[in-house]
């Protein structure tokens, strides 16, 4: 076992049988290596259903430490299931109900943030490293580890890990994060204003007569930047769908506005209706209620929500 130059020694998930979500700071793939491989394999020798969702070359590294033990580990390339970070949560909500429900503790090993995420990706993983805190339930026997790279991250990237993370390892210490926020960083962020959008923009005031002329207006636009009539398309009734969603949620009408950018179309939906629960998209919804976000997220690029008293914004990202 590793004891991580403090002293501690890792214990099994199921040992207290609790949610612990915790950060790795790592500079080289020795350190890496040095906590996540012990990590992984106490979990499979306690009985632990292990999930590792890492980068490609993170795994191969994970492999190879772990050997012949690597089969008894599902491995997720987190480059595909987390391309757009509102499909984290569900891929881990998953493997949670999956073994949970037979009586198996987890553990996971996930890597959200990589070199090359664009700065909107970022700013989503950041809100989902949050949202883990509330939507798993505090007695549920799940361990997760998040390993950063240093290197990678600027201060306020740090500054984001430490709040999101009740403990940190860094410099091979562990410790609890004094900056912890809880329950009060979800808060803070999902009702901070999303950054302005630089581009030629588009914009259209809707009510209910207007949802057919939402679509149109979405799919001449896609037309426009050769996303492809399948893609345009598709697109276009996503947004149909949540502008339709506003209605639903009383506001008597919003506002659609669109922005061509050289790498991407953005979409916003914009209402003044009441807010939205924080994990609303990001876990497979109740039956007949608010599939448009969940579709969003499965279907598009970067989906970002955010709500409070003055209304609900919806973000769609299509990389050209």
């Amino acid at each position: 076992m590793a004891d991580g130059g403090s002293g501690r020694r890792l214990e099994t998930a199921g040992g207290n049988g609790s949610y612990r979500h915790e950060a790795l700071l790592w500079r080289e793939p020795e350190d890496f290596l040095s906590w996540t491989v012990p990590f992984v394999c106490e979990g499979i020798t306690a009985g632990d259903a292990v999930m590792v969702a890492v980068t490609e070359l993170r795994a191969c590294w994970l492999r190879e430490a772990l050997g012949d033990a690597a089969a008894e580990v599902r491995f997720v390339d987190m480059a595909k299931l987390g391309s757009n970070p509102g499909r984290i949560l569900s891929g881990w909500r998953g493997f949670l109900d999956e073994h949970t429900g037979r009586g198996a503790a987890v553990r996971g090993v996930g890597e959200p943030v990589w070199a090359g995420r664009r700065p909107e990706e970022i700013l989503e993983c950041q809100l989902t490293e949050a949202l883990l805190n509330i939507a798993v339930q505090p007695d549920t026997p799940f361990w997760l580890l998040c390993p950063y790279e240093l290197t990678r991250l600027e201060d306020s990237m740090v500054e984001q890990v430490y709040r999101s993370h009740p403990a940190v390892v860094a410099d091979q210490q562990y410790r609890g994060s004094h900056r912890y926020g809880g329950r009060d960083l979800v808060e803070t962020a999902w009702s901070s204003d999303l950054p302005a959008v630089e581009g030629i923009c588009s914009e259209m005031v809707f009510s209910r007569h207007d949802l057919q002329s939402v679509s149109s207006f979405v799919a001449a636009r896609a037309y426009a930047v050769l996303l492809g009539p399948d893609r345009a398309a598709e697109l276009a009734v996503v947004i149909q769908q949540l502008a339709a969603g506003c209605l639903h949620r009383g506001a008597s009408g919003g506002t659609v506005r669109v922005w061509v950018r050289p790498d991407a179309l953005v979409c916003e939906v914009h209402d003044g209706g009441s807010a939205v629960d924080p994990l609303v998209g990001r876990e497979p919804p109740a039956r007949d209620r608010r599939h448009a976000f969940w579709t969003a997220n499965e279907l598009c690029d970067l989906v970002q929500v955010r709500s409070n008293s003055a209304g609900t914004t919806v973000r769609v990202h299509e990389w050209l």
